[in-house]
């Protein structure tokens, strides 16, 4: 953590590794992707999306598909709620940062600072910087961010062991009190799917997977067919109790991206309305 008497700045932790450290670069291949990108056929504003967070050349392609979304709403949405898995540690519940700003090579990305304090009110969340620290699901989406947004503030969410019915409880807290009405915040689940299979078996498994999501039948989700299992459940747990409805923008893998077809990771991207 970069500190100051006055600003805490987290640093980017995979710049360079997962995605390109330098500026140019970075943003020339996120507008590629979001060049690339296949159009919905929605024109509506989603209210949350459900994207892959592996390196880019493995799934930027995926996630792009759902960020060219925003595109044409930039002025629309001005907070982003974001929740991914914990890779490095260990925890019960949620964990908000310690941190003013979020940096990338793009530059710095405000914390909204009322939204982790409200669901600081939570029992199940706590202030754990060191969640943040080197956790990629969350960083990995913020260039993408950055690119086809305008001015927005960030609630950055590291779930740790923690139930789908608790995701969903700080959920409706944040975003979703019951009115319909998300006042310009978007929430975006960070997962990719299923890992480490061959291209075939994962195919078939993250079909079913897919059919879960838009069935909204988080039951059938675990660990194993989604490493995001929890914040993407808690979403789909209040999307059914919502009856909200769920678009498939993108389904893939690593071997359609990577070359590679004998030990794949699955990807999704998934648009909420």
């Amino acid at each position: 953590m970069s500190t100051d008497a006055f600003i805490r700045v987290r640093p980017a932790a995979v710049a360079g590794m997962f995605y390109p450290g330098t500026p140019s670069q970075l943003s020339s291949d996120i507008n590629r992707y979001l060049n690339d990108a296949s159009t919905s056929a929605s024109t509506r504003l989603p209210r949350a999306l459900i994207v892959p967070h592996a390196g880019y050349i493995y799934s930027g392609a995926i996630a792009a598909s759902a960020y060219h979304l925003l595109e044409s709403e930039v002025q629309k949405i001005n907070q982003v709620i974001l929740l991914g898995p914990s890779h490095h540690l260990a925890f019960n519940g949620i964990a908000t940062p310690d941190a003013d700003y979020f940096a990338t090579p793009l530059g710095n990305i405000r914390i909204n600072q009322a939204f982790c304090h409200k669901a600081l009110t939570l029992d199940f969340v706590q202030a754990l910087s060191t969640a943040h620290q080197r956790e990629h699901s969350l960083e990995v989406q913020l260039p993408f961010l950055q690119t086809v947004l305008a001015d927005f503030e960030l609630t950055p969410l590291v779930v740790g062991n923690c139930g789908p019915e608790a995701v969903s409880r700080l959920l409706k807290l944040l975003w979703d009190t019951g009115d319909g009405d998300s006042d310009g915040t978007l929430v975006i689940i960070s997962t990719d799917l299923s890992h480490f299979h061959d291209y075939e078996t994962a195919k078939k498994l993250d079909e079913q997977t897919s059919q879960a999501i838009l069935q909204l039948q988080p039951e059938k989700i675990s660990a194993h067919n989604a490493c995001g299992k929890a914040p993407l459940n808690g979403l789909l747990t209040l999307a059914k109790e919502r009856q909200l409805r769920i678009e498939c923008l993108d389904l893939r893998n690593s071997g359609d991206t990577a070359s590679d077809r004998t030990r794949v990771v699955g990807y999704g991207a998934y648009a909420i309305y």
